[in-house]
């Protein structure tokens, strides 16, 4: 495997050593001036969305609709806090929303792993239950996009879940090119990414016995920081352990974006076909940092990002490692 980078003009070029995706690193553009008002007006924020909150106890039933019966008997999925509901306007064939908590807000140091778990455990079941249902809708995505700056239309934390019939582009790509190295290095590329990343130690962060957490090469989002879980390759595949484990990691790093005065961040999985484990693939999951809005600001991503797919970074994934990692 070759993590491959040069310098010109002071800018890092990182090439993506599974997709050749090309990422660009110059610290220094973290410190240029951005004349978006930083202060944020959080209290303000959430007060004014609570008051017609459809995902806040007292309007669910009122608000949301019920999944017919040969999804779910009781008409919304539930474990612990977390109620799955049908979404209102989905972009999937079928997609769900995935309320986390009782409480309109939470900040980042306030998600607790058995919020997360679930969360999680609701939401493969939402899958299971839509498979079960249909053979064909077999490729599922968990996805979290907290705060509106992330593309969250709604305060209230929630998730998002959706099982398609056809892959999403993205992440076909990311099971073709998987099968090629294992095909040409007869190895898994998630495992020799791993250990590669123990080995050489810069953006290596934490984890246990099921799931790497690591600051990616070539990250094409701010912070980044991928969970690589072992042995399993589907969101179908997950045990009570490592939905546990995961849980775990994920507080661990939402405690250092706090830290780092993260305010906003998206979390997307890259999960093989339901119950399809591939010896050349593990299911991995990504979370970037977003900023936060106040009226107008600094979006992080632009033309080259969203046109040209390359994505424009100012911090080094060492150092976001060497962040991150003092919370493990």
């Amino acid at each position: 495997m070759n993590l491959q980078k040069f310098v010109r003009n002071h800018v890092e070029y990182r090439i993506d050593p599974l997709t050749s995706e090309q990422s660009r690193i110059n610290p220094q553009r973290g410190k240029r001036v951005k004349q978006a008002d930083s202060n944020i007006e959080l209290d303000g924020i959430i007060s004014r969305s609570k008051t017609l909150c459809v995902f806040c106890p007292d309007q669910i039933k009122e608000q949301t609709t019920e999944f017919p019966p040969d999804i779910c008997q009781t008409g919304r999925i539930k474990e612990g806090e977390t109620t799955i509901v049908p979404n209102l306007y989905p972009f999937a064939e079928n997609h769900a929303v995935g309320i986390i908590t009782t409480e309109h807000f939470l900040g980042l140091d306030q998600f607790t792993e058995e919020l997360i778990q679930n969360n999680l455990v609701a939401s493969r079941n939402y899958i299971l239950a839509i498979n079960a249902n249909n053979h064909k809708a077999r490729f599922p995505t968990y996805l979290w996009n907290y705060m509106p700056s992330s593309a969250g239309s709604i305060v209230h934390p929630h998730t998002q879940i959706m099982v398609d019939t056809e892959p999403i582009p993205k992440i076909k790509n990311l099971l073709q090119e998987s099968e090629k190295y294992f095909d040409n290095h007869k190895k898994n590329y998630w495992q020799s990414l791993v250990e590669i990343e123990k080995k050489l130690g810069q953006r290596y962060i934490g984890g246990n016995d099921t799931i790497s957490v690591i600051a990616s090469f070539s990250p094409r989002g701010f912070n980044e920081v991928q969970f690589i879980f072992q042995g399993i390759s589907s969101l179908s595949e997950l045990t009570p352990k490592l939905i546990d484990n995961f849980a775990s990691n994920l507080v661990k790093t939402l405690n250092g974006y706090k830290e780092l005065g993260v305010g906003a961040f998206n979390l997307v999985t890259y999960s093989s076909p339901i119950n399809q484990n591939h010896e050349y693939y593990w299911l991995n999951m990504k979370l970037i940092s977003r900023p936060f809005p106040k009226g107008v600001y600094t979006n992080d991503t632009g033309s080259m990002e969203r046109l040209y797919d390359v994505w424009i970074i100012d911090t080094l994934p060492e150092i976001v490692a060497e962040r991150l990692r003092p919370h493990f």
